[in-house]
């Protein structure tokens, strides 16, 4: 399960390098290849990392009984959520939320120490667990429509659609802003996410119905495959009736990582990066990447997989 597909999680990365401030753009400017390449990295660490597939998403909706609000239900405190359901069960269900506050806190403590190579990392994961945190399908149980005989909804909604209209989209998002309680912040994305779940599979079931069946797939050549894929008249009347939502989520993502970043920064101090803006990524850290690029092309994928 590829979210936002590779070119949605490059493109939020690197576009979130333009909302910060001078005292970070510099360093961040300098170091955009690689936060744009590696923002795939968590993706990639499912072939390689047992139990990384859970921080990619949290099914909330396993948490639903009795037509209660699984947002009451469930504690936003990693302490407070463990006690009520166990560490088991958490992980069972996802812990995107919890994760990506954990990352911030990395984050954080790779600024006071200036350590350039934490801090290219996990600016690239953060980046990545957060643009995940927008994908209304990675809130849900049903997250590639199996349950409602729509599989395949998962790459249409946060791959074909985005690299078929990206380059339409509006990218003037503004500046960050600091993040007070970033555990709120984080688990309100969640939530505006899955508010968008029942529209997204709804509006899929409406363009199918109304289009002609042997017209909502295509072939097309990737690489050197020919592939099936939602064609591209099926492709714009869905994104058309959805109003503007892939983009906005893309937005608000993009704006969310710049965000996040930022308050990692001012909560370390805000240390000066401008002695480590030249400083190049070590061997070190470019070999655990290599590494991880073996696992991704030879080794067999650990968990769910939306295809």
């Amino acid at each position: 399960m590829r979210k936002w597909g590779f070119f949605g999680h490059e493109r939020i990365n690197r576009i979130a390098t333009f909302t910060l401030p001078p005292e970070m753009f510099g360093f961040y400017k300098e170091h955009i290849e690689y936060l744009t390449e590696h923002a795939v990295d968590p993706d990639k660490r499912r072939y390689a990392v047992e139990g990384e597939a859970q921080r990619h998403y949290i099914d909330i909706d396993h948490y639903l009984h009795y037509g209660e609000d699984p947002f009451k239900i469930v504690p936003r405190r990693w302490e407070d959520a463990v006690a009520k359901f166990t560490e088991d069960t958490l992980q069972a269900y996802g812990i995107v939320p919890w994760h990506i506050l954990a990352m911030k806190y990395k984050l954080q403590r790779a600024f006071e120490t200036k350590n350039v190579d934490l801090i290219l990392k996990y600016s690239a994961d953060i980046g990545h667990y957060i643009g995940d945190a927008h994908v209304p399908l990675h809130t849900t149980e049903n997250y590639n429509g199996q349950m409602t005989g729509q599989k395949g909804i998962h790459g249409l909604w946060e791959s074909r659609l985005v690299e078929i209209n990206a380059e339409n989209y509006d990218y003037f998002i503004g500046k960050v802003k600091y993040i007070k309680n970033l555990n709120d912040y984080i688990w309100d994305i969640v939530e505006e996410s899955n508010h968008a779940v029942d529209s997204v599979l709804r509006i899929e079931r409406e363009v199918t119905r109304d289009f002609p069946s042997d017209r909502k797939y295509s072939f097309e050549r990737r690489g050197n495959s020919t592939v099936s894929v939602y064609s591209r008249e099926f492709s714009d009347e869905y994104h058309r009736r959805m109003n503007g939502m892939v983009e906005r989520r893309l937005r608000d993502a993009i704006l969310a990582v710049g965000s996040i970043w930022y308050t990692a920064w001012v909560d370390a101090g805000q240390p000066d990066l401008s002695g480590l803006q030249n400083i190049p990524p070590s061997a070190e850290l470019l070999e655990e990447m290599r590494e991880l690029d073996a696992h991704y092309h030879n080794d067999t994928h650990k968990g769910r997989i939306c295809e």
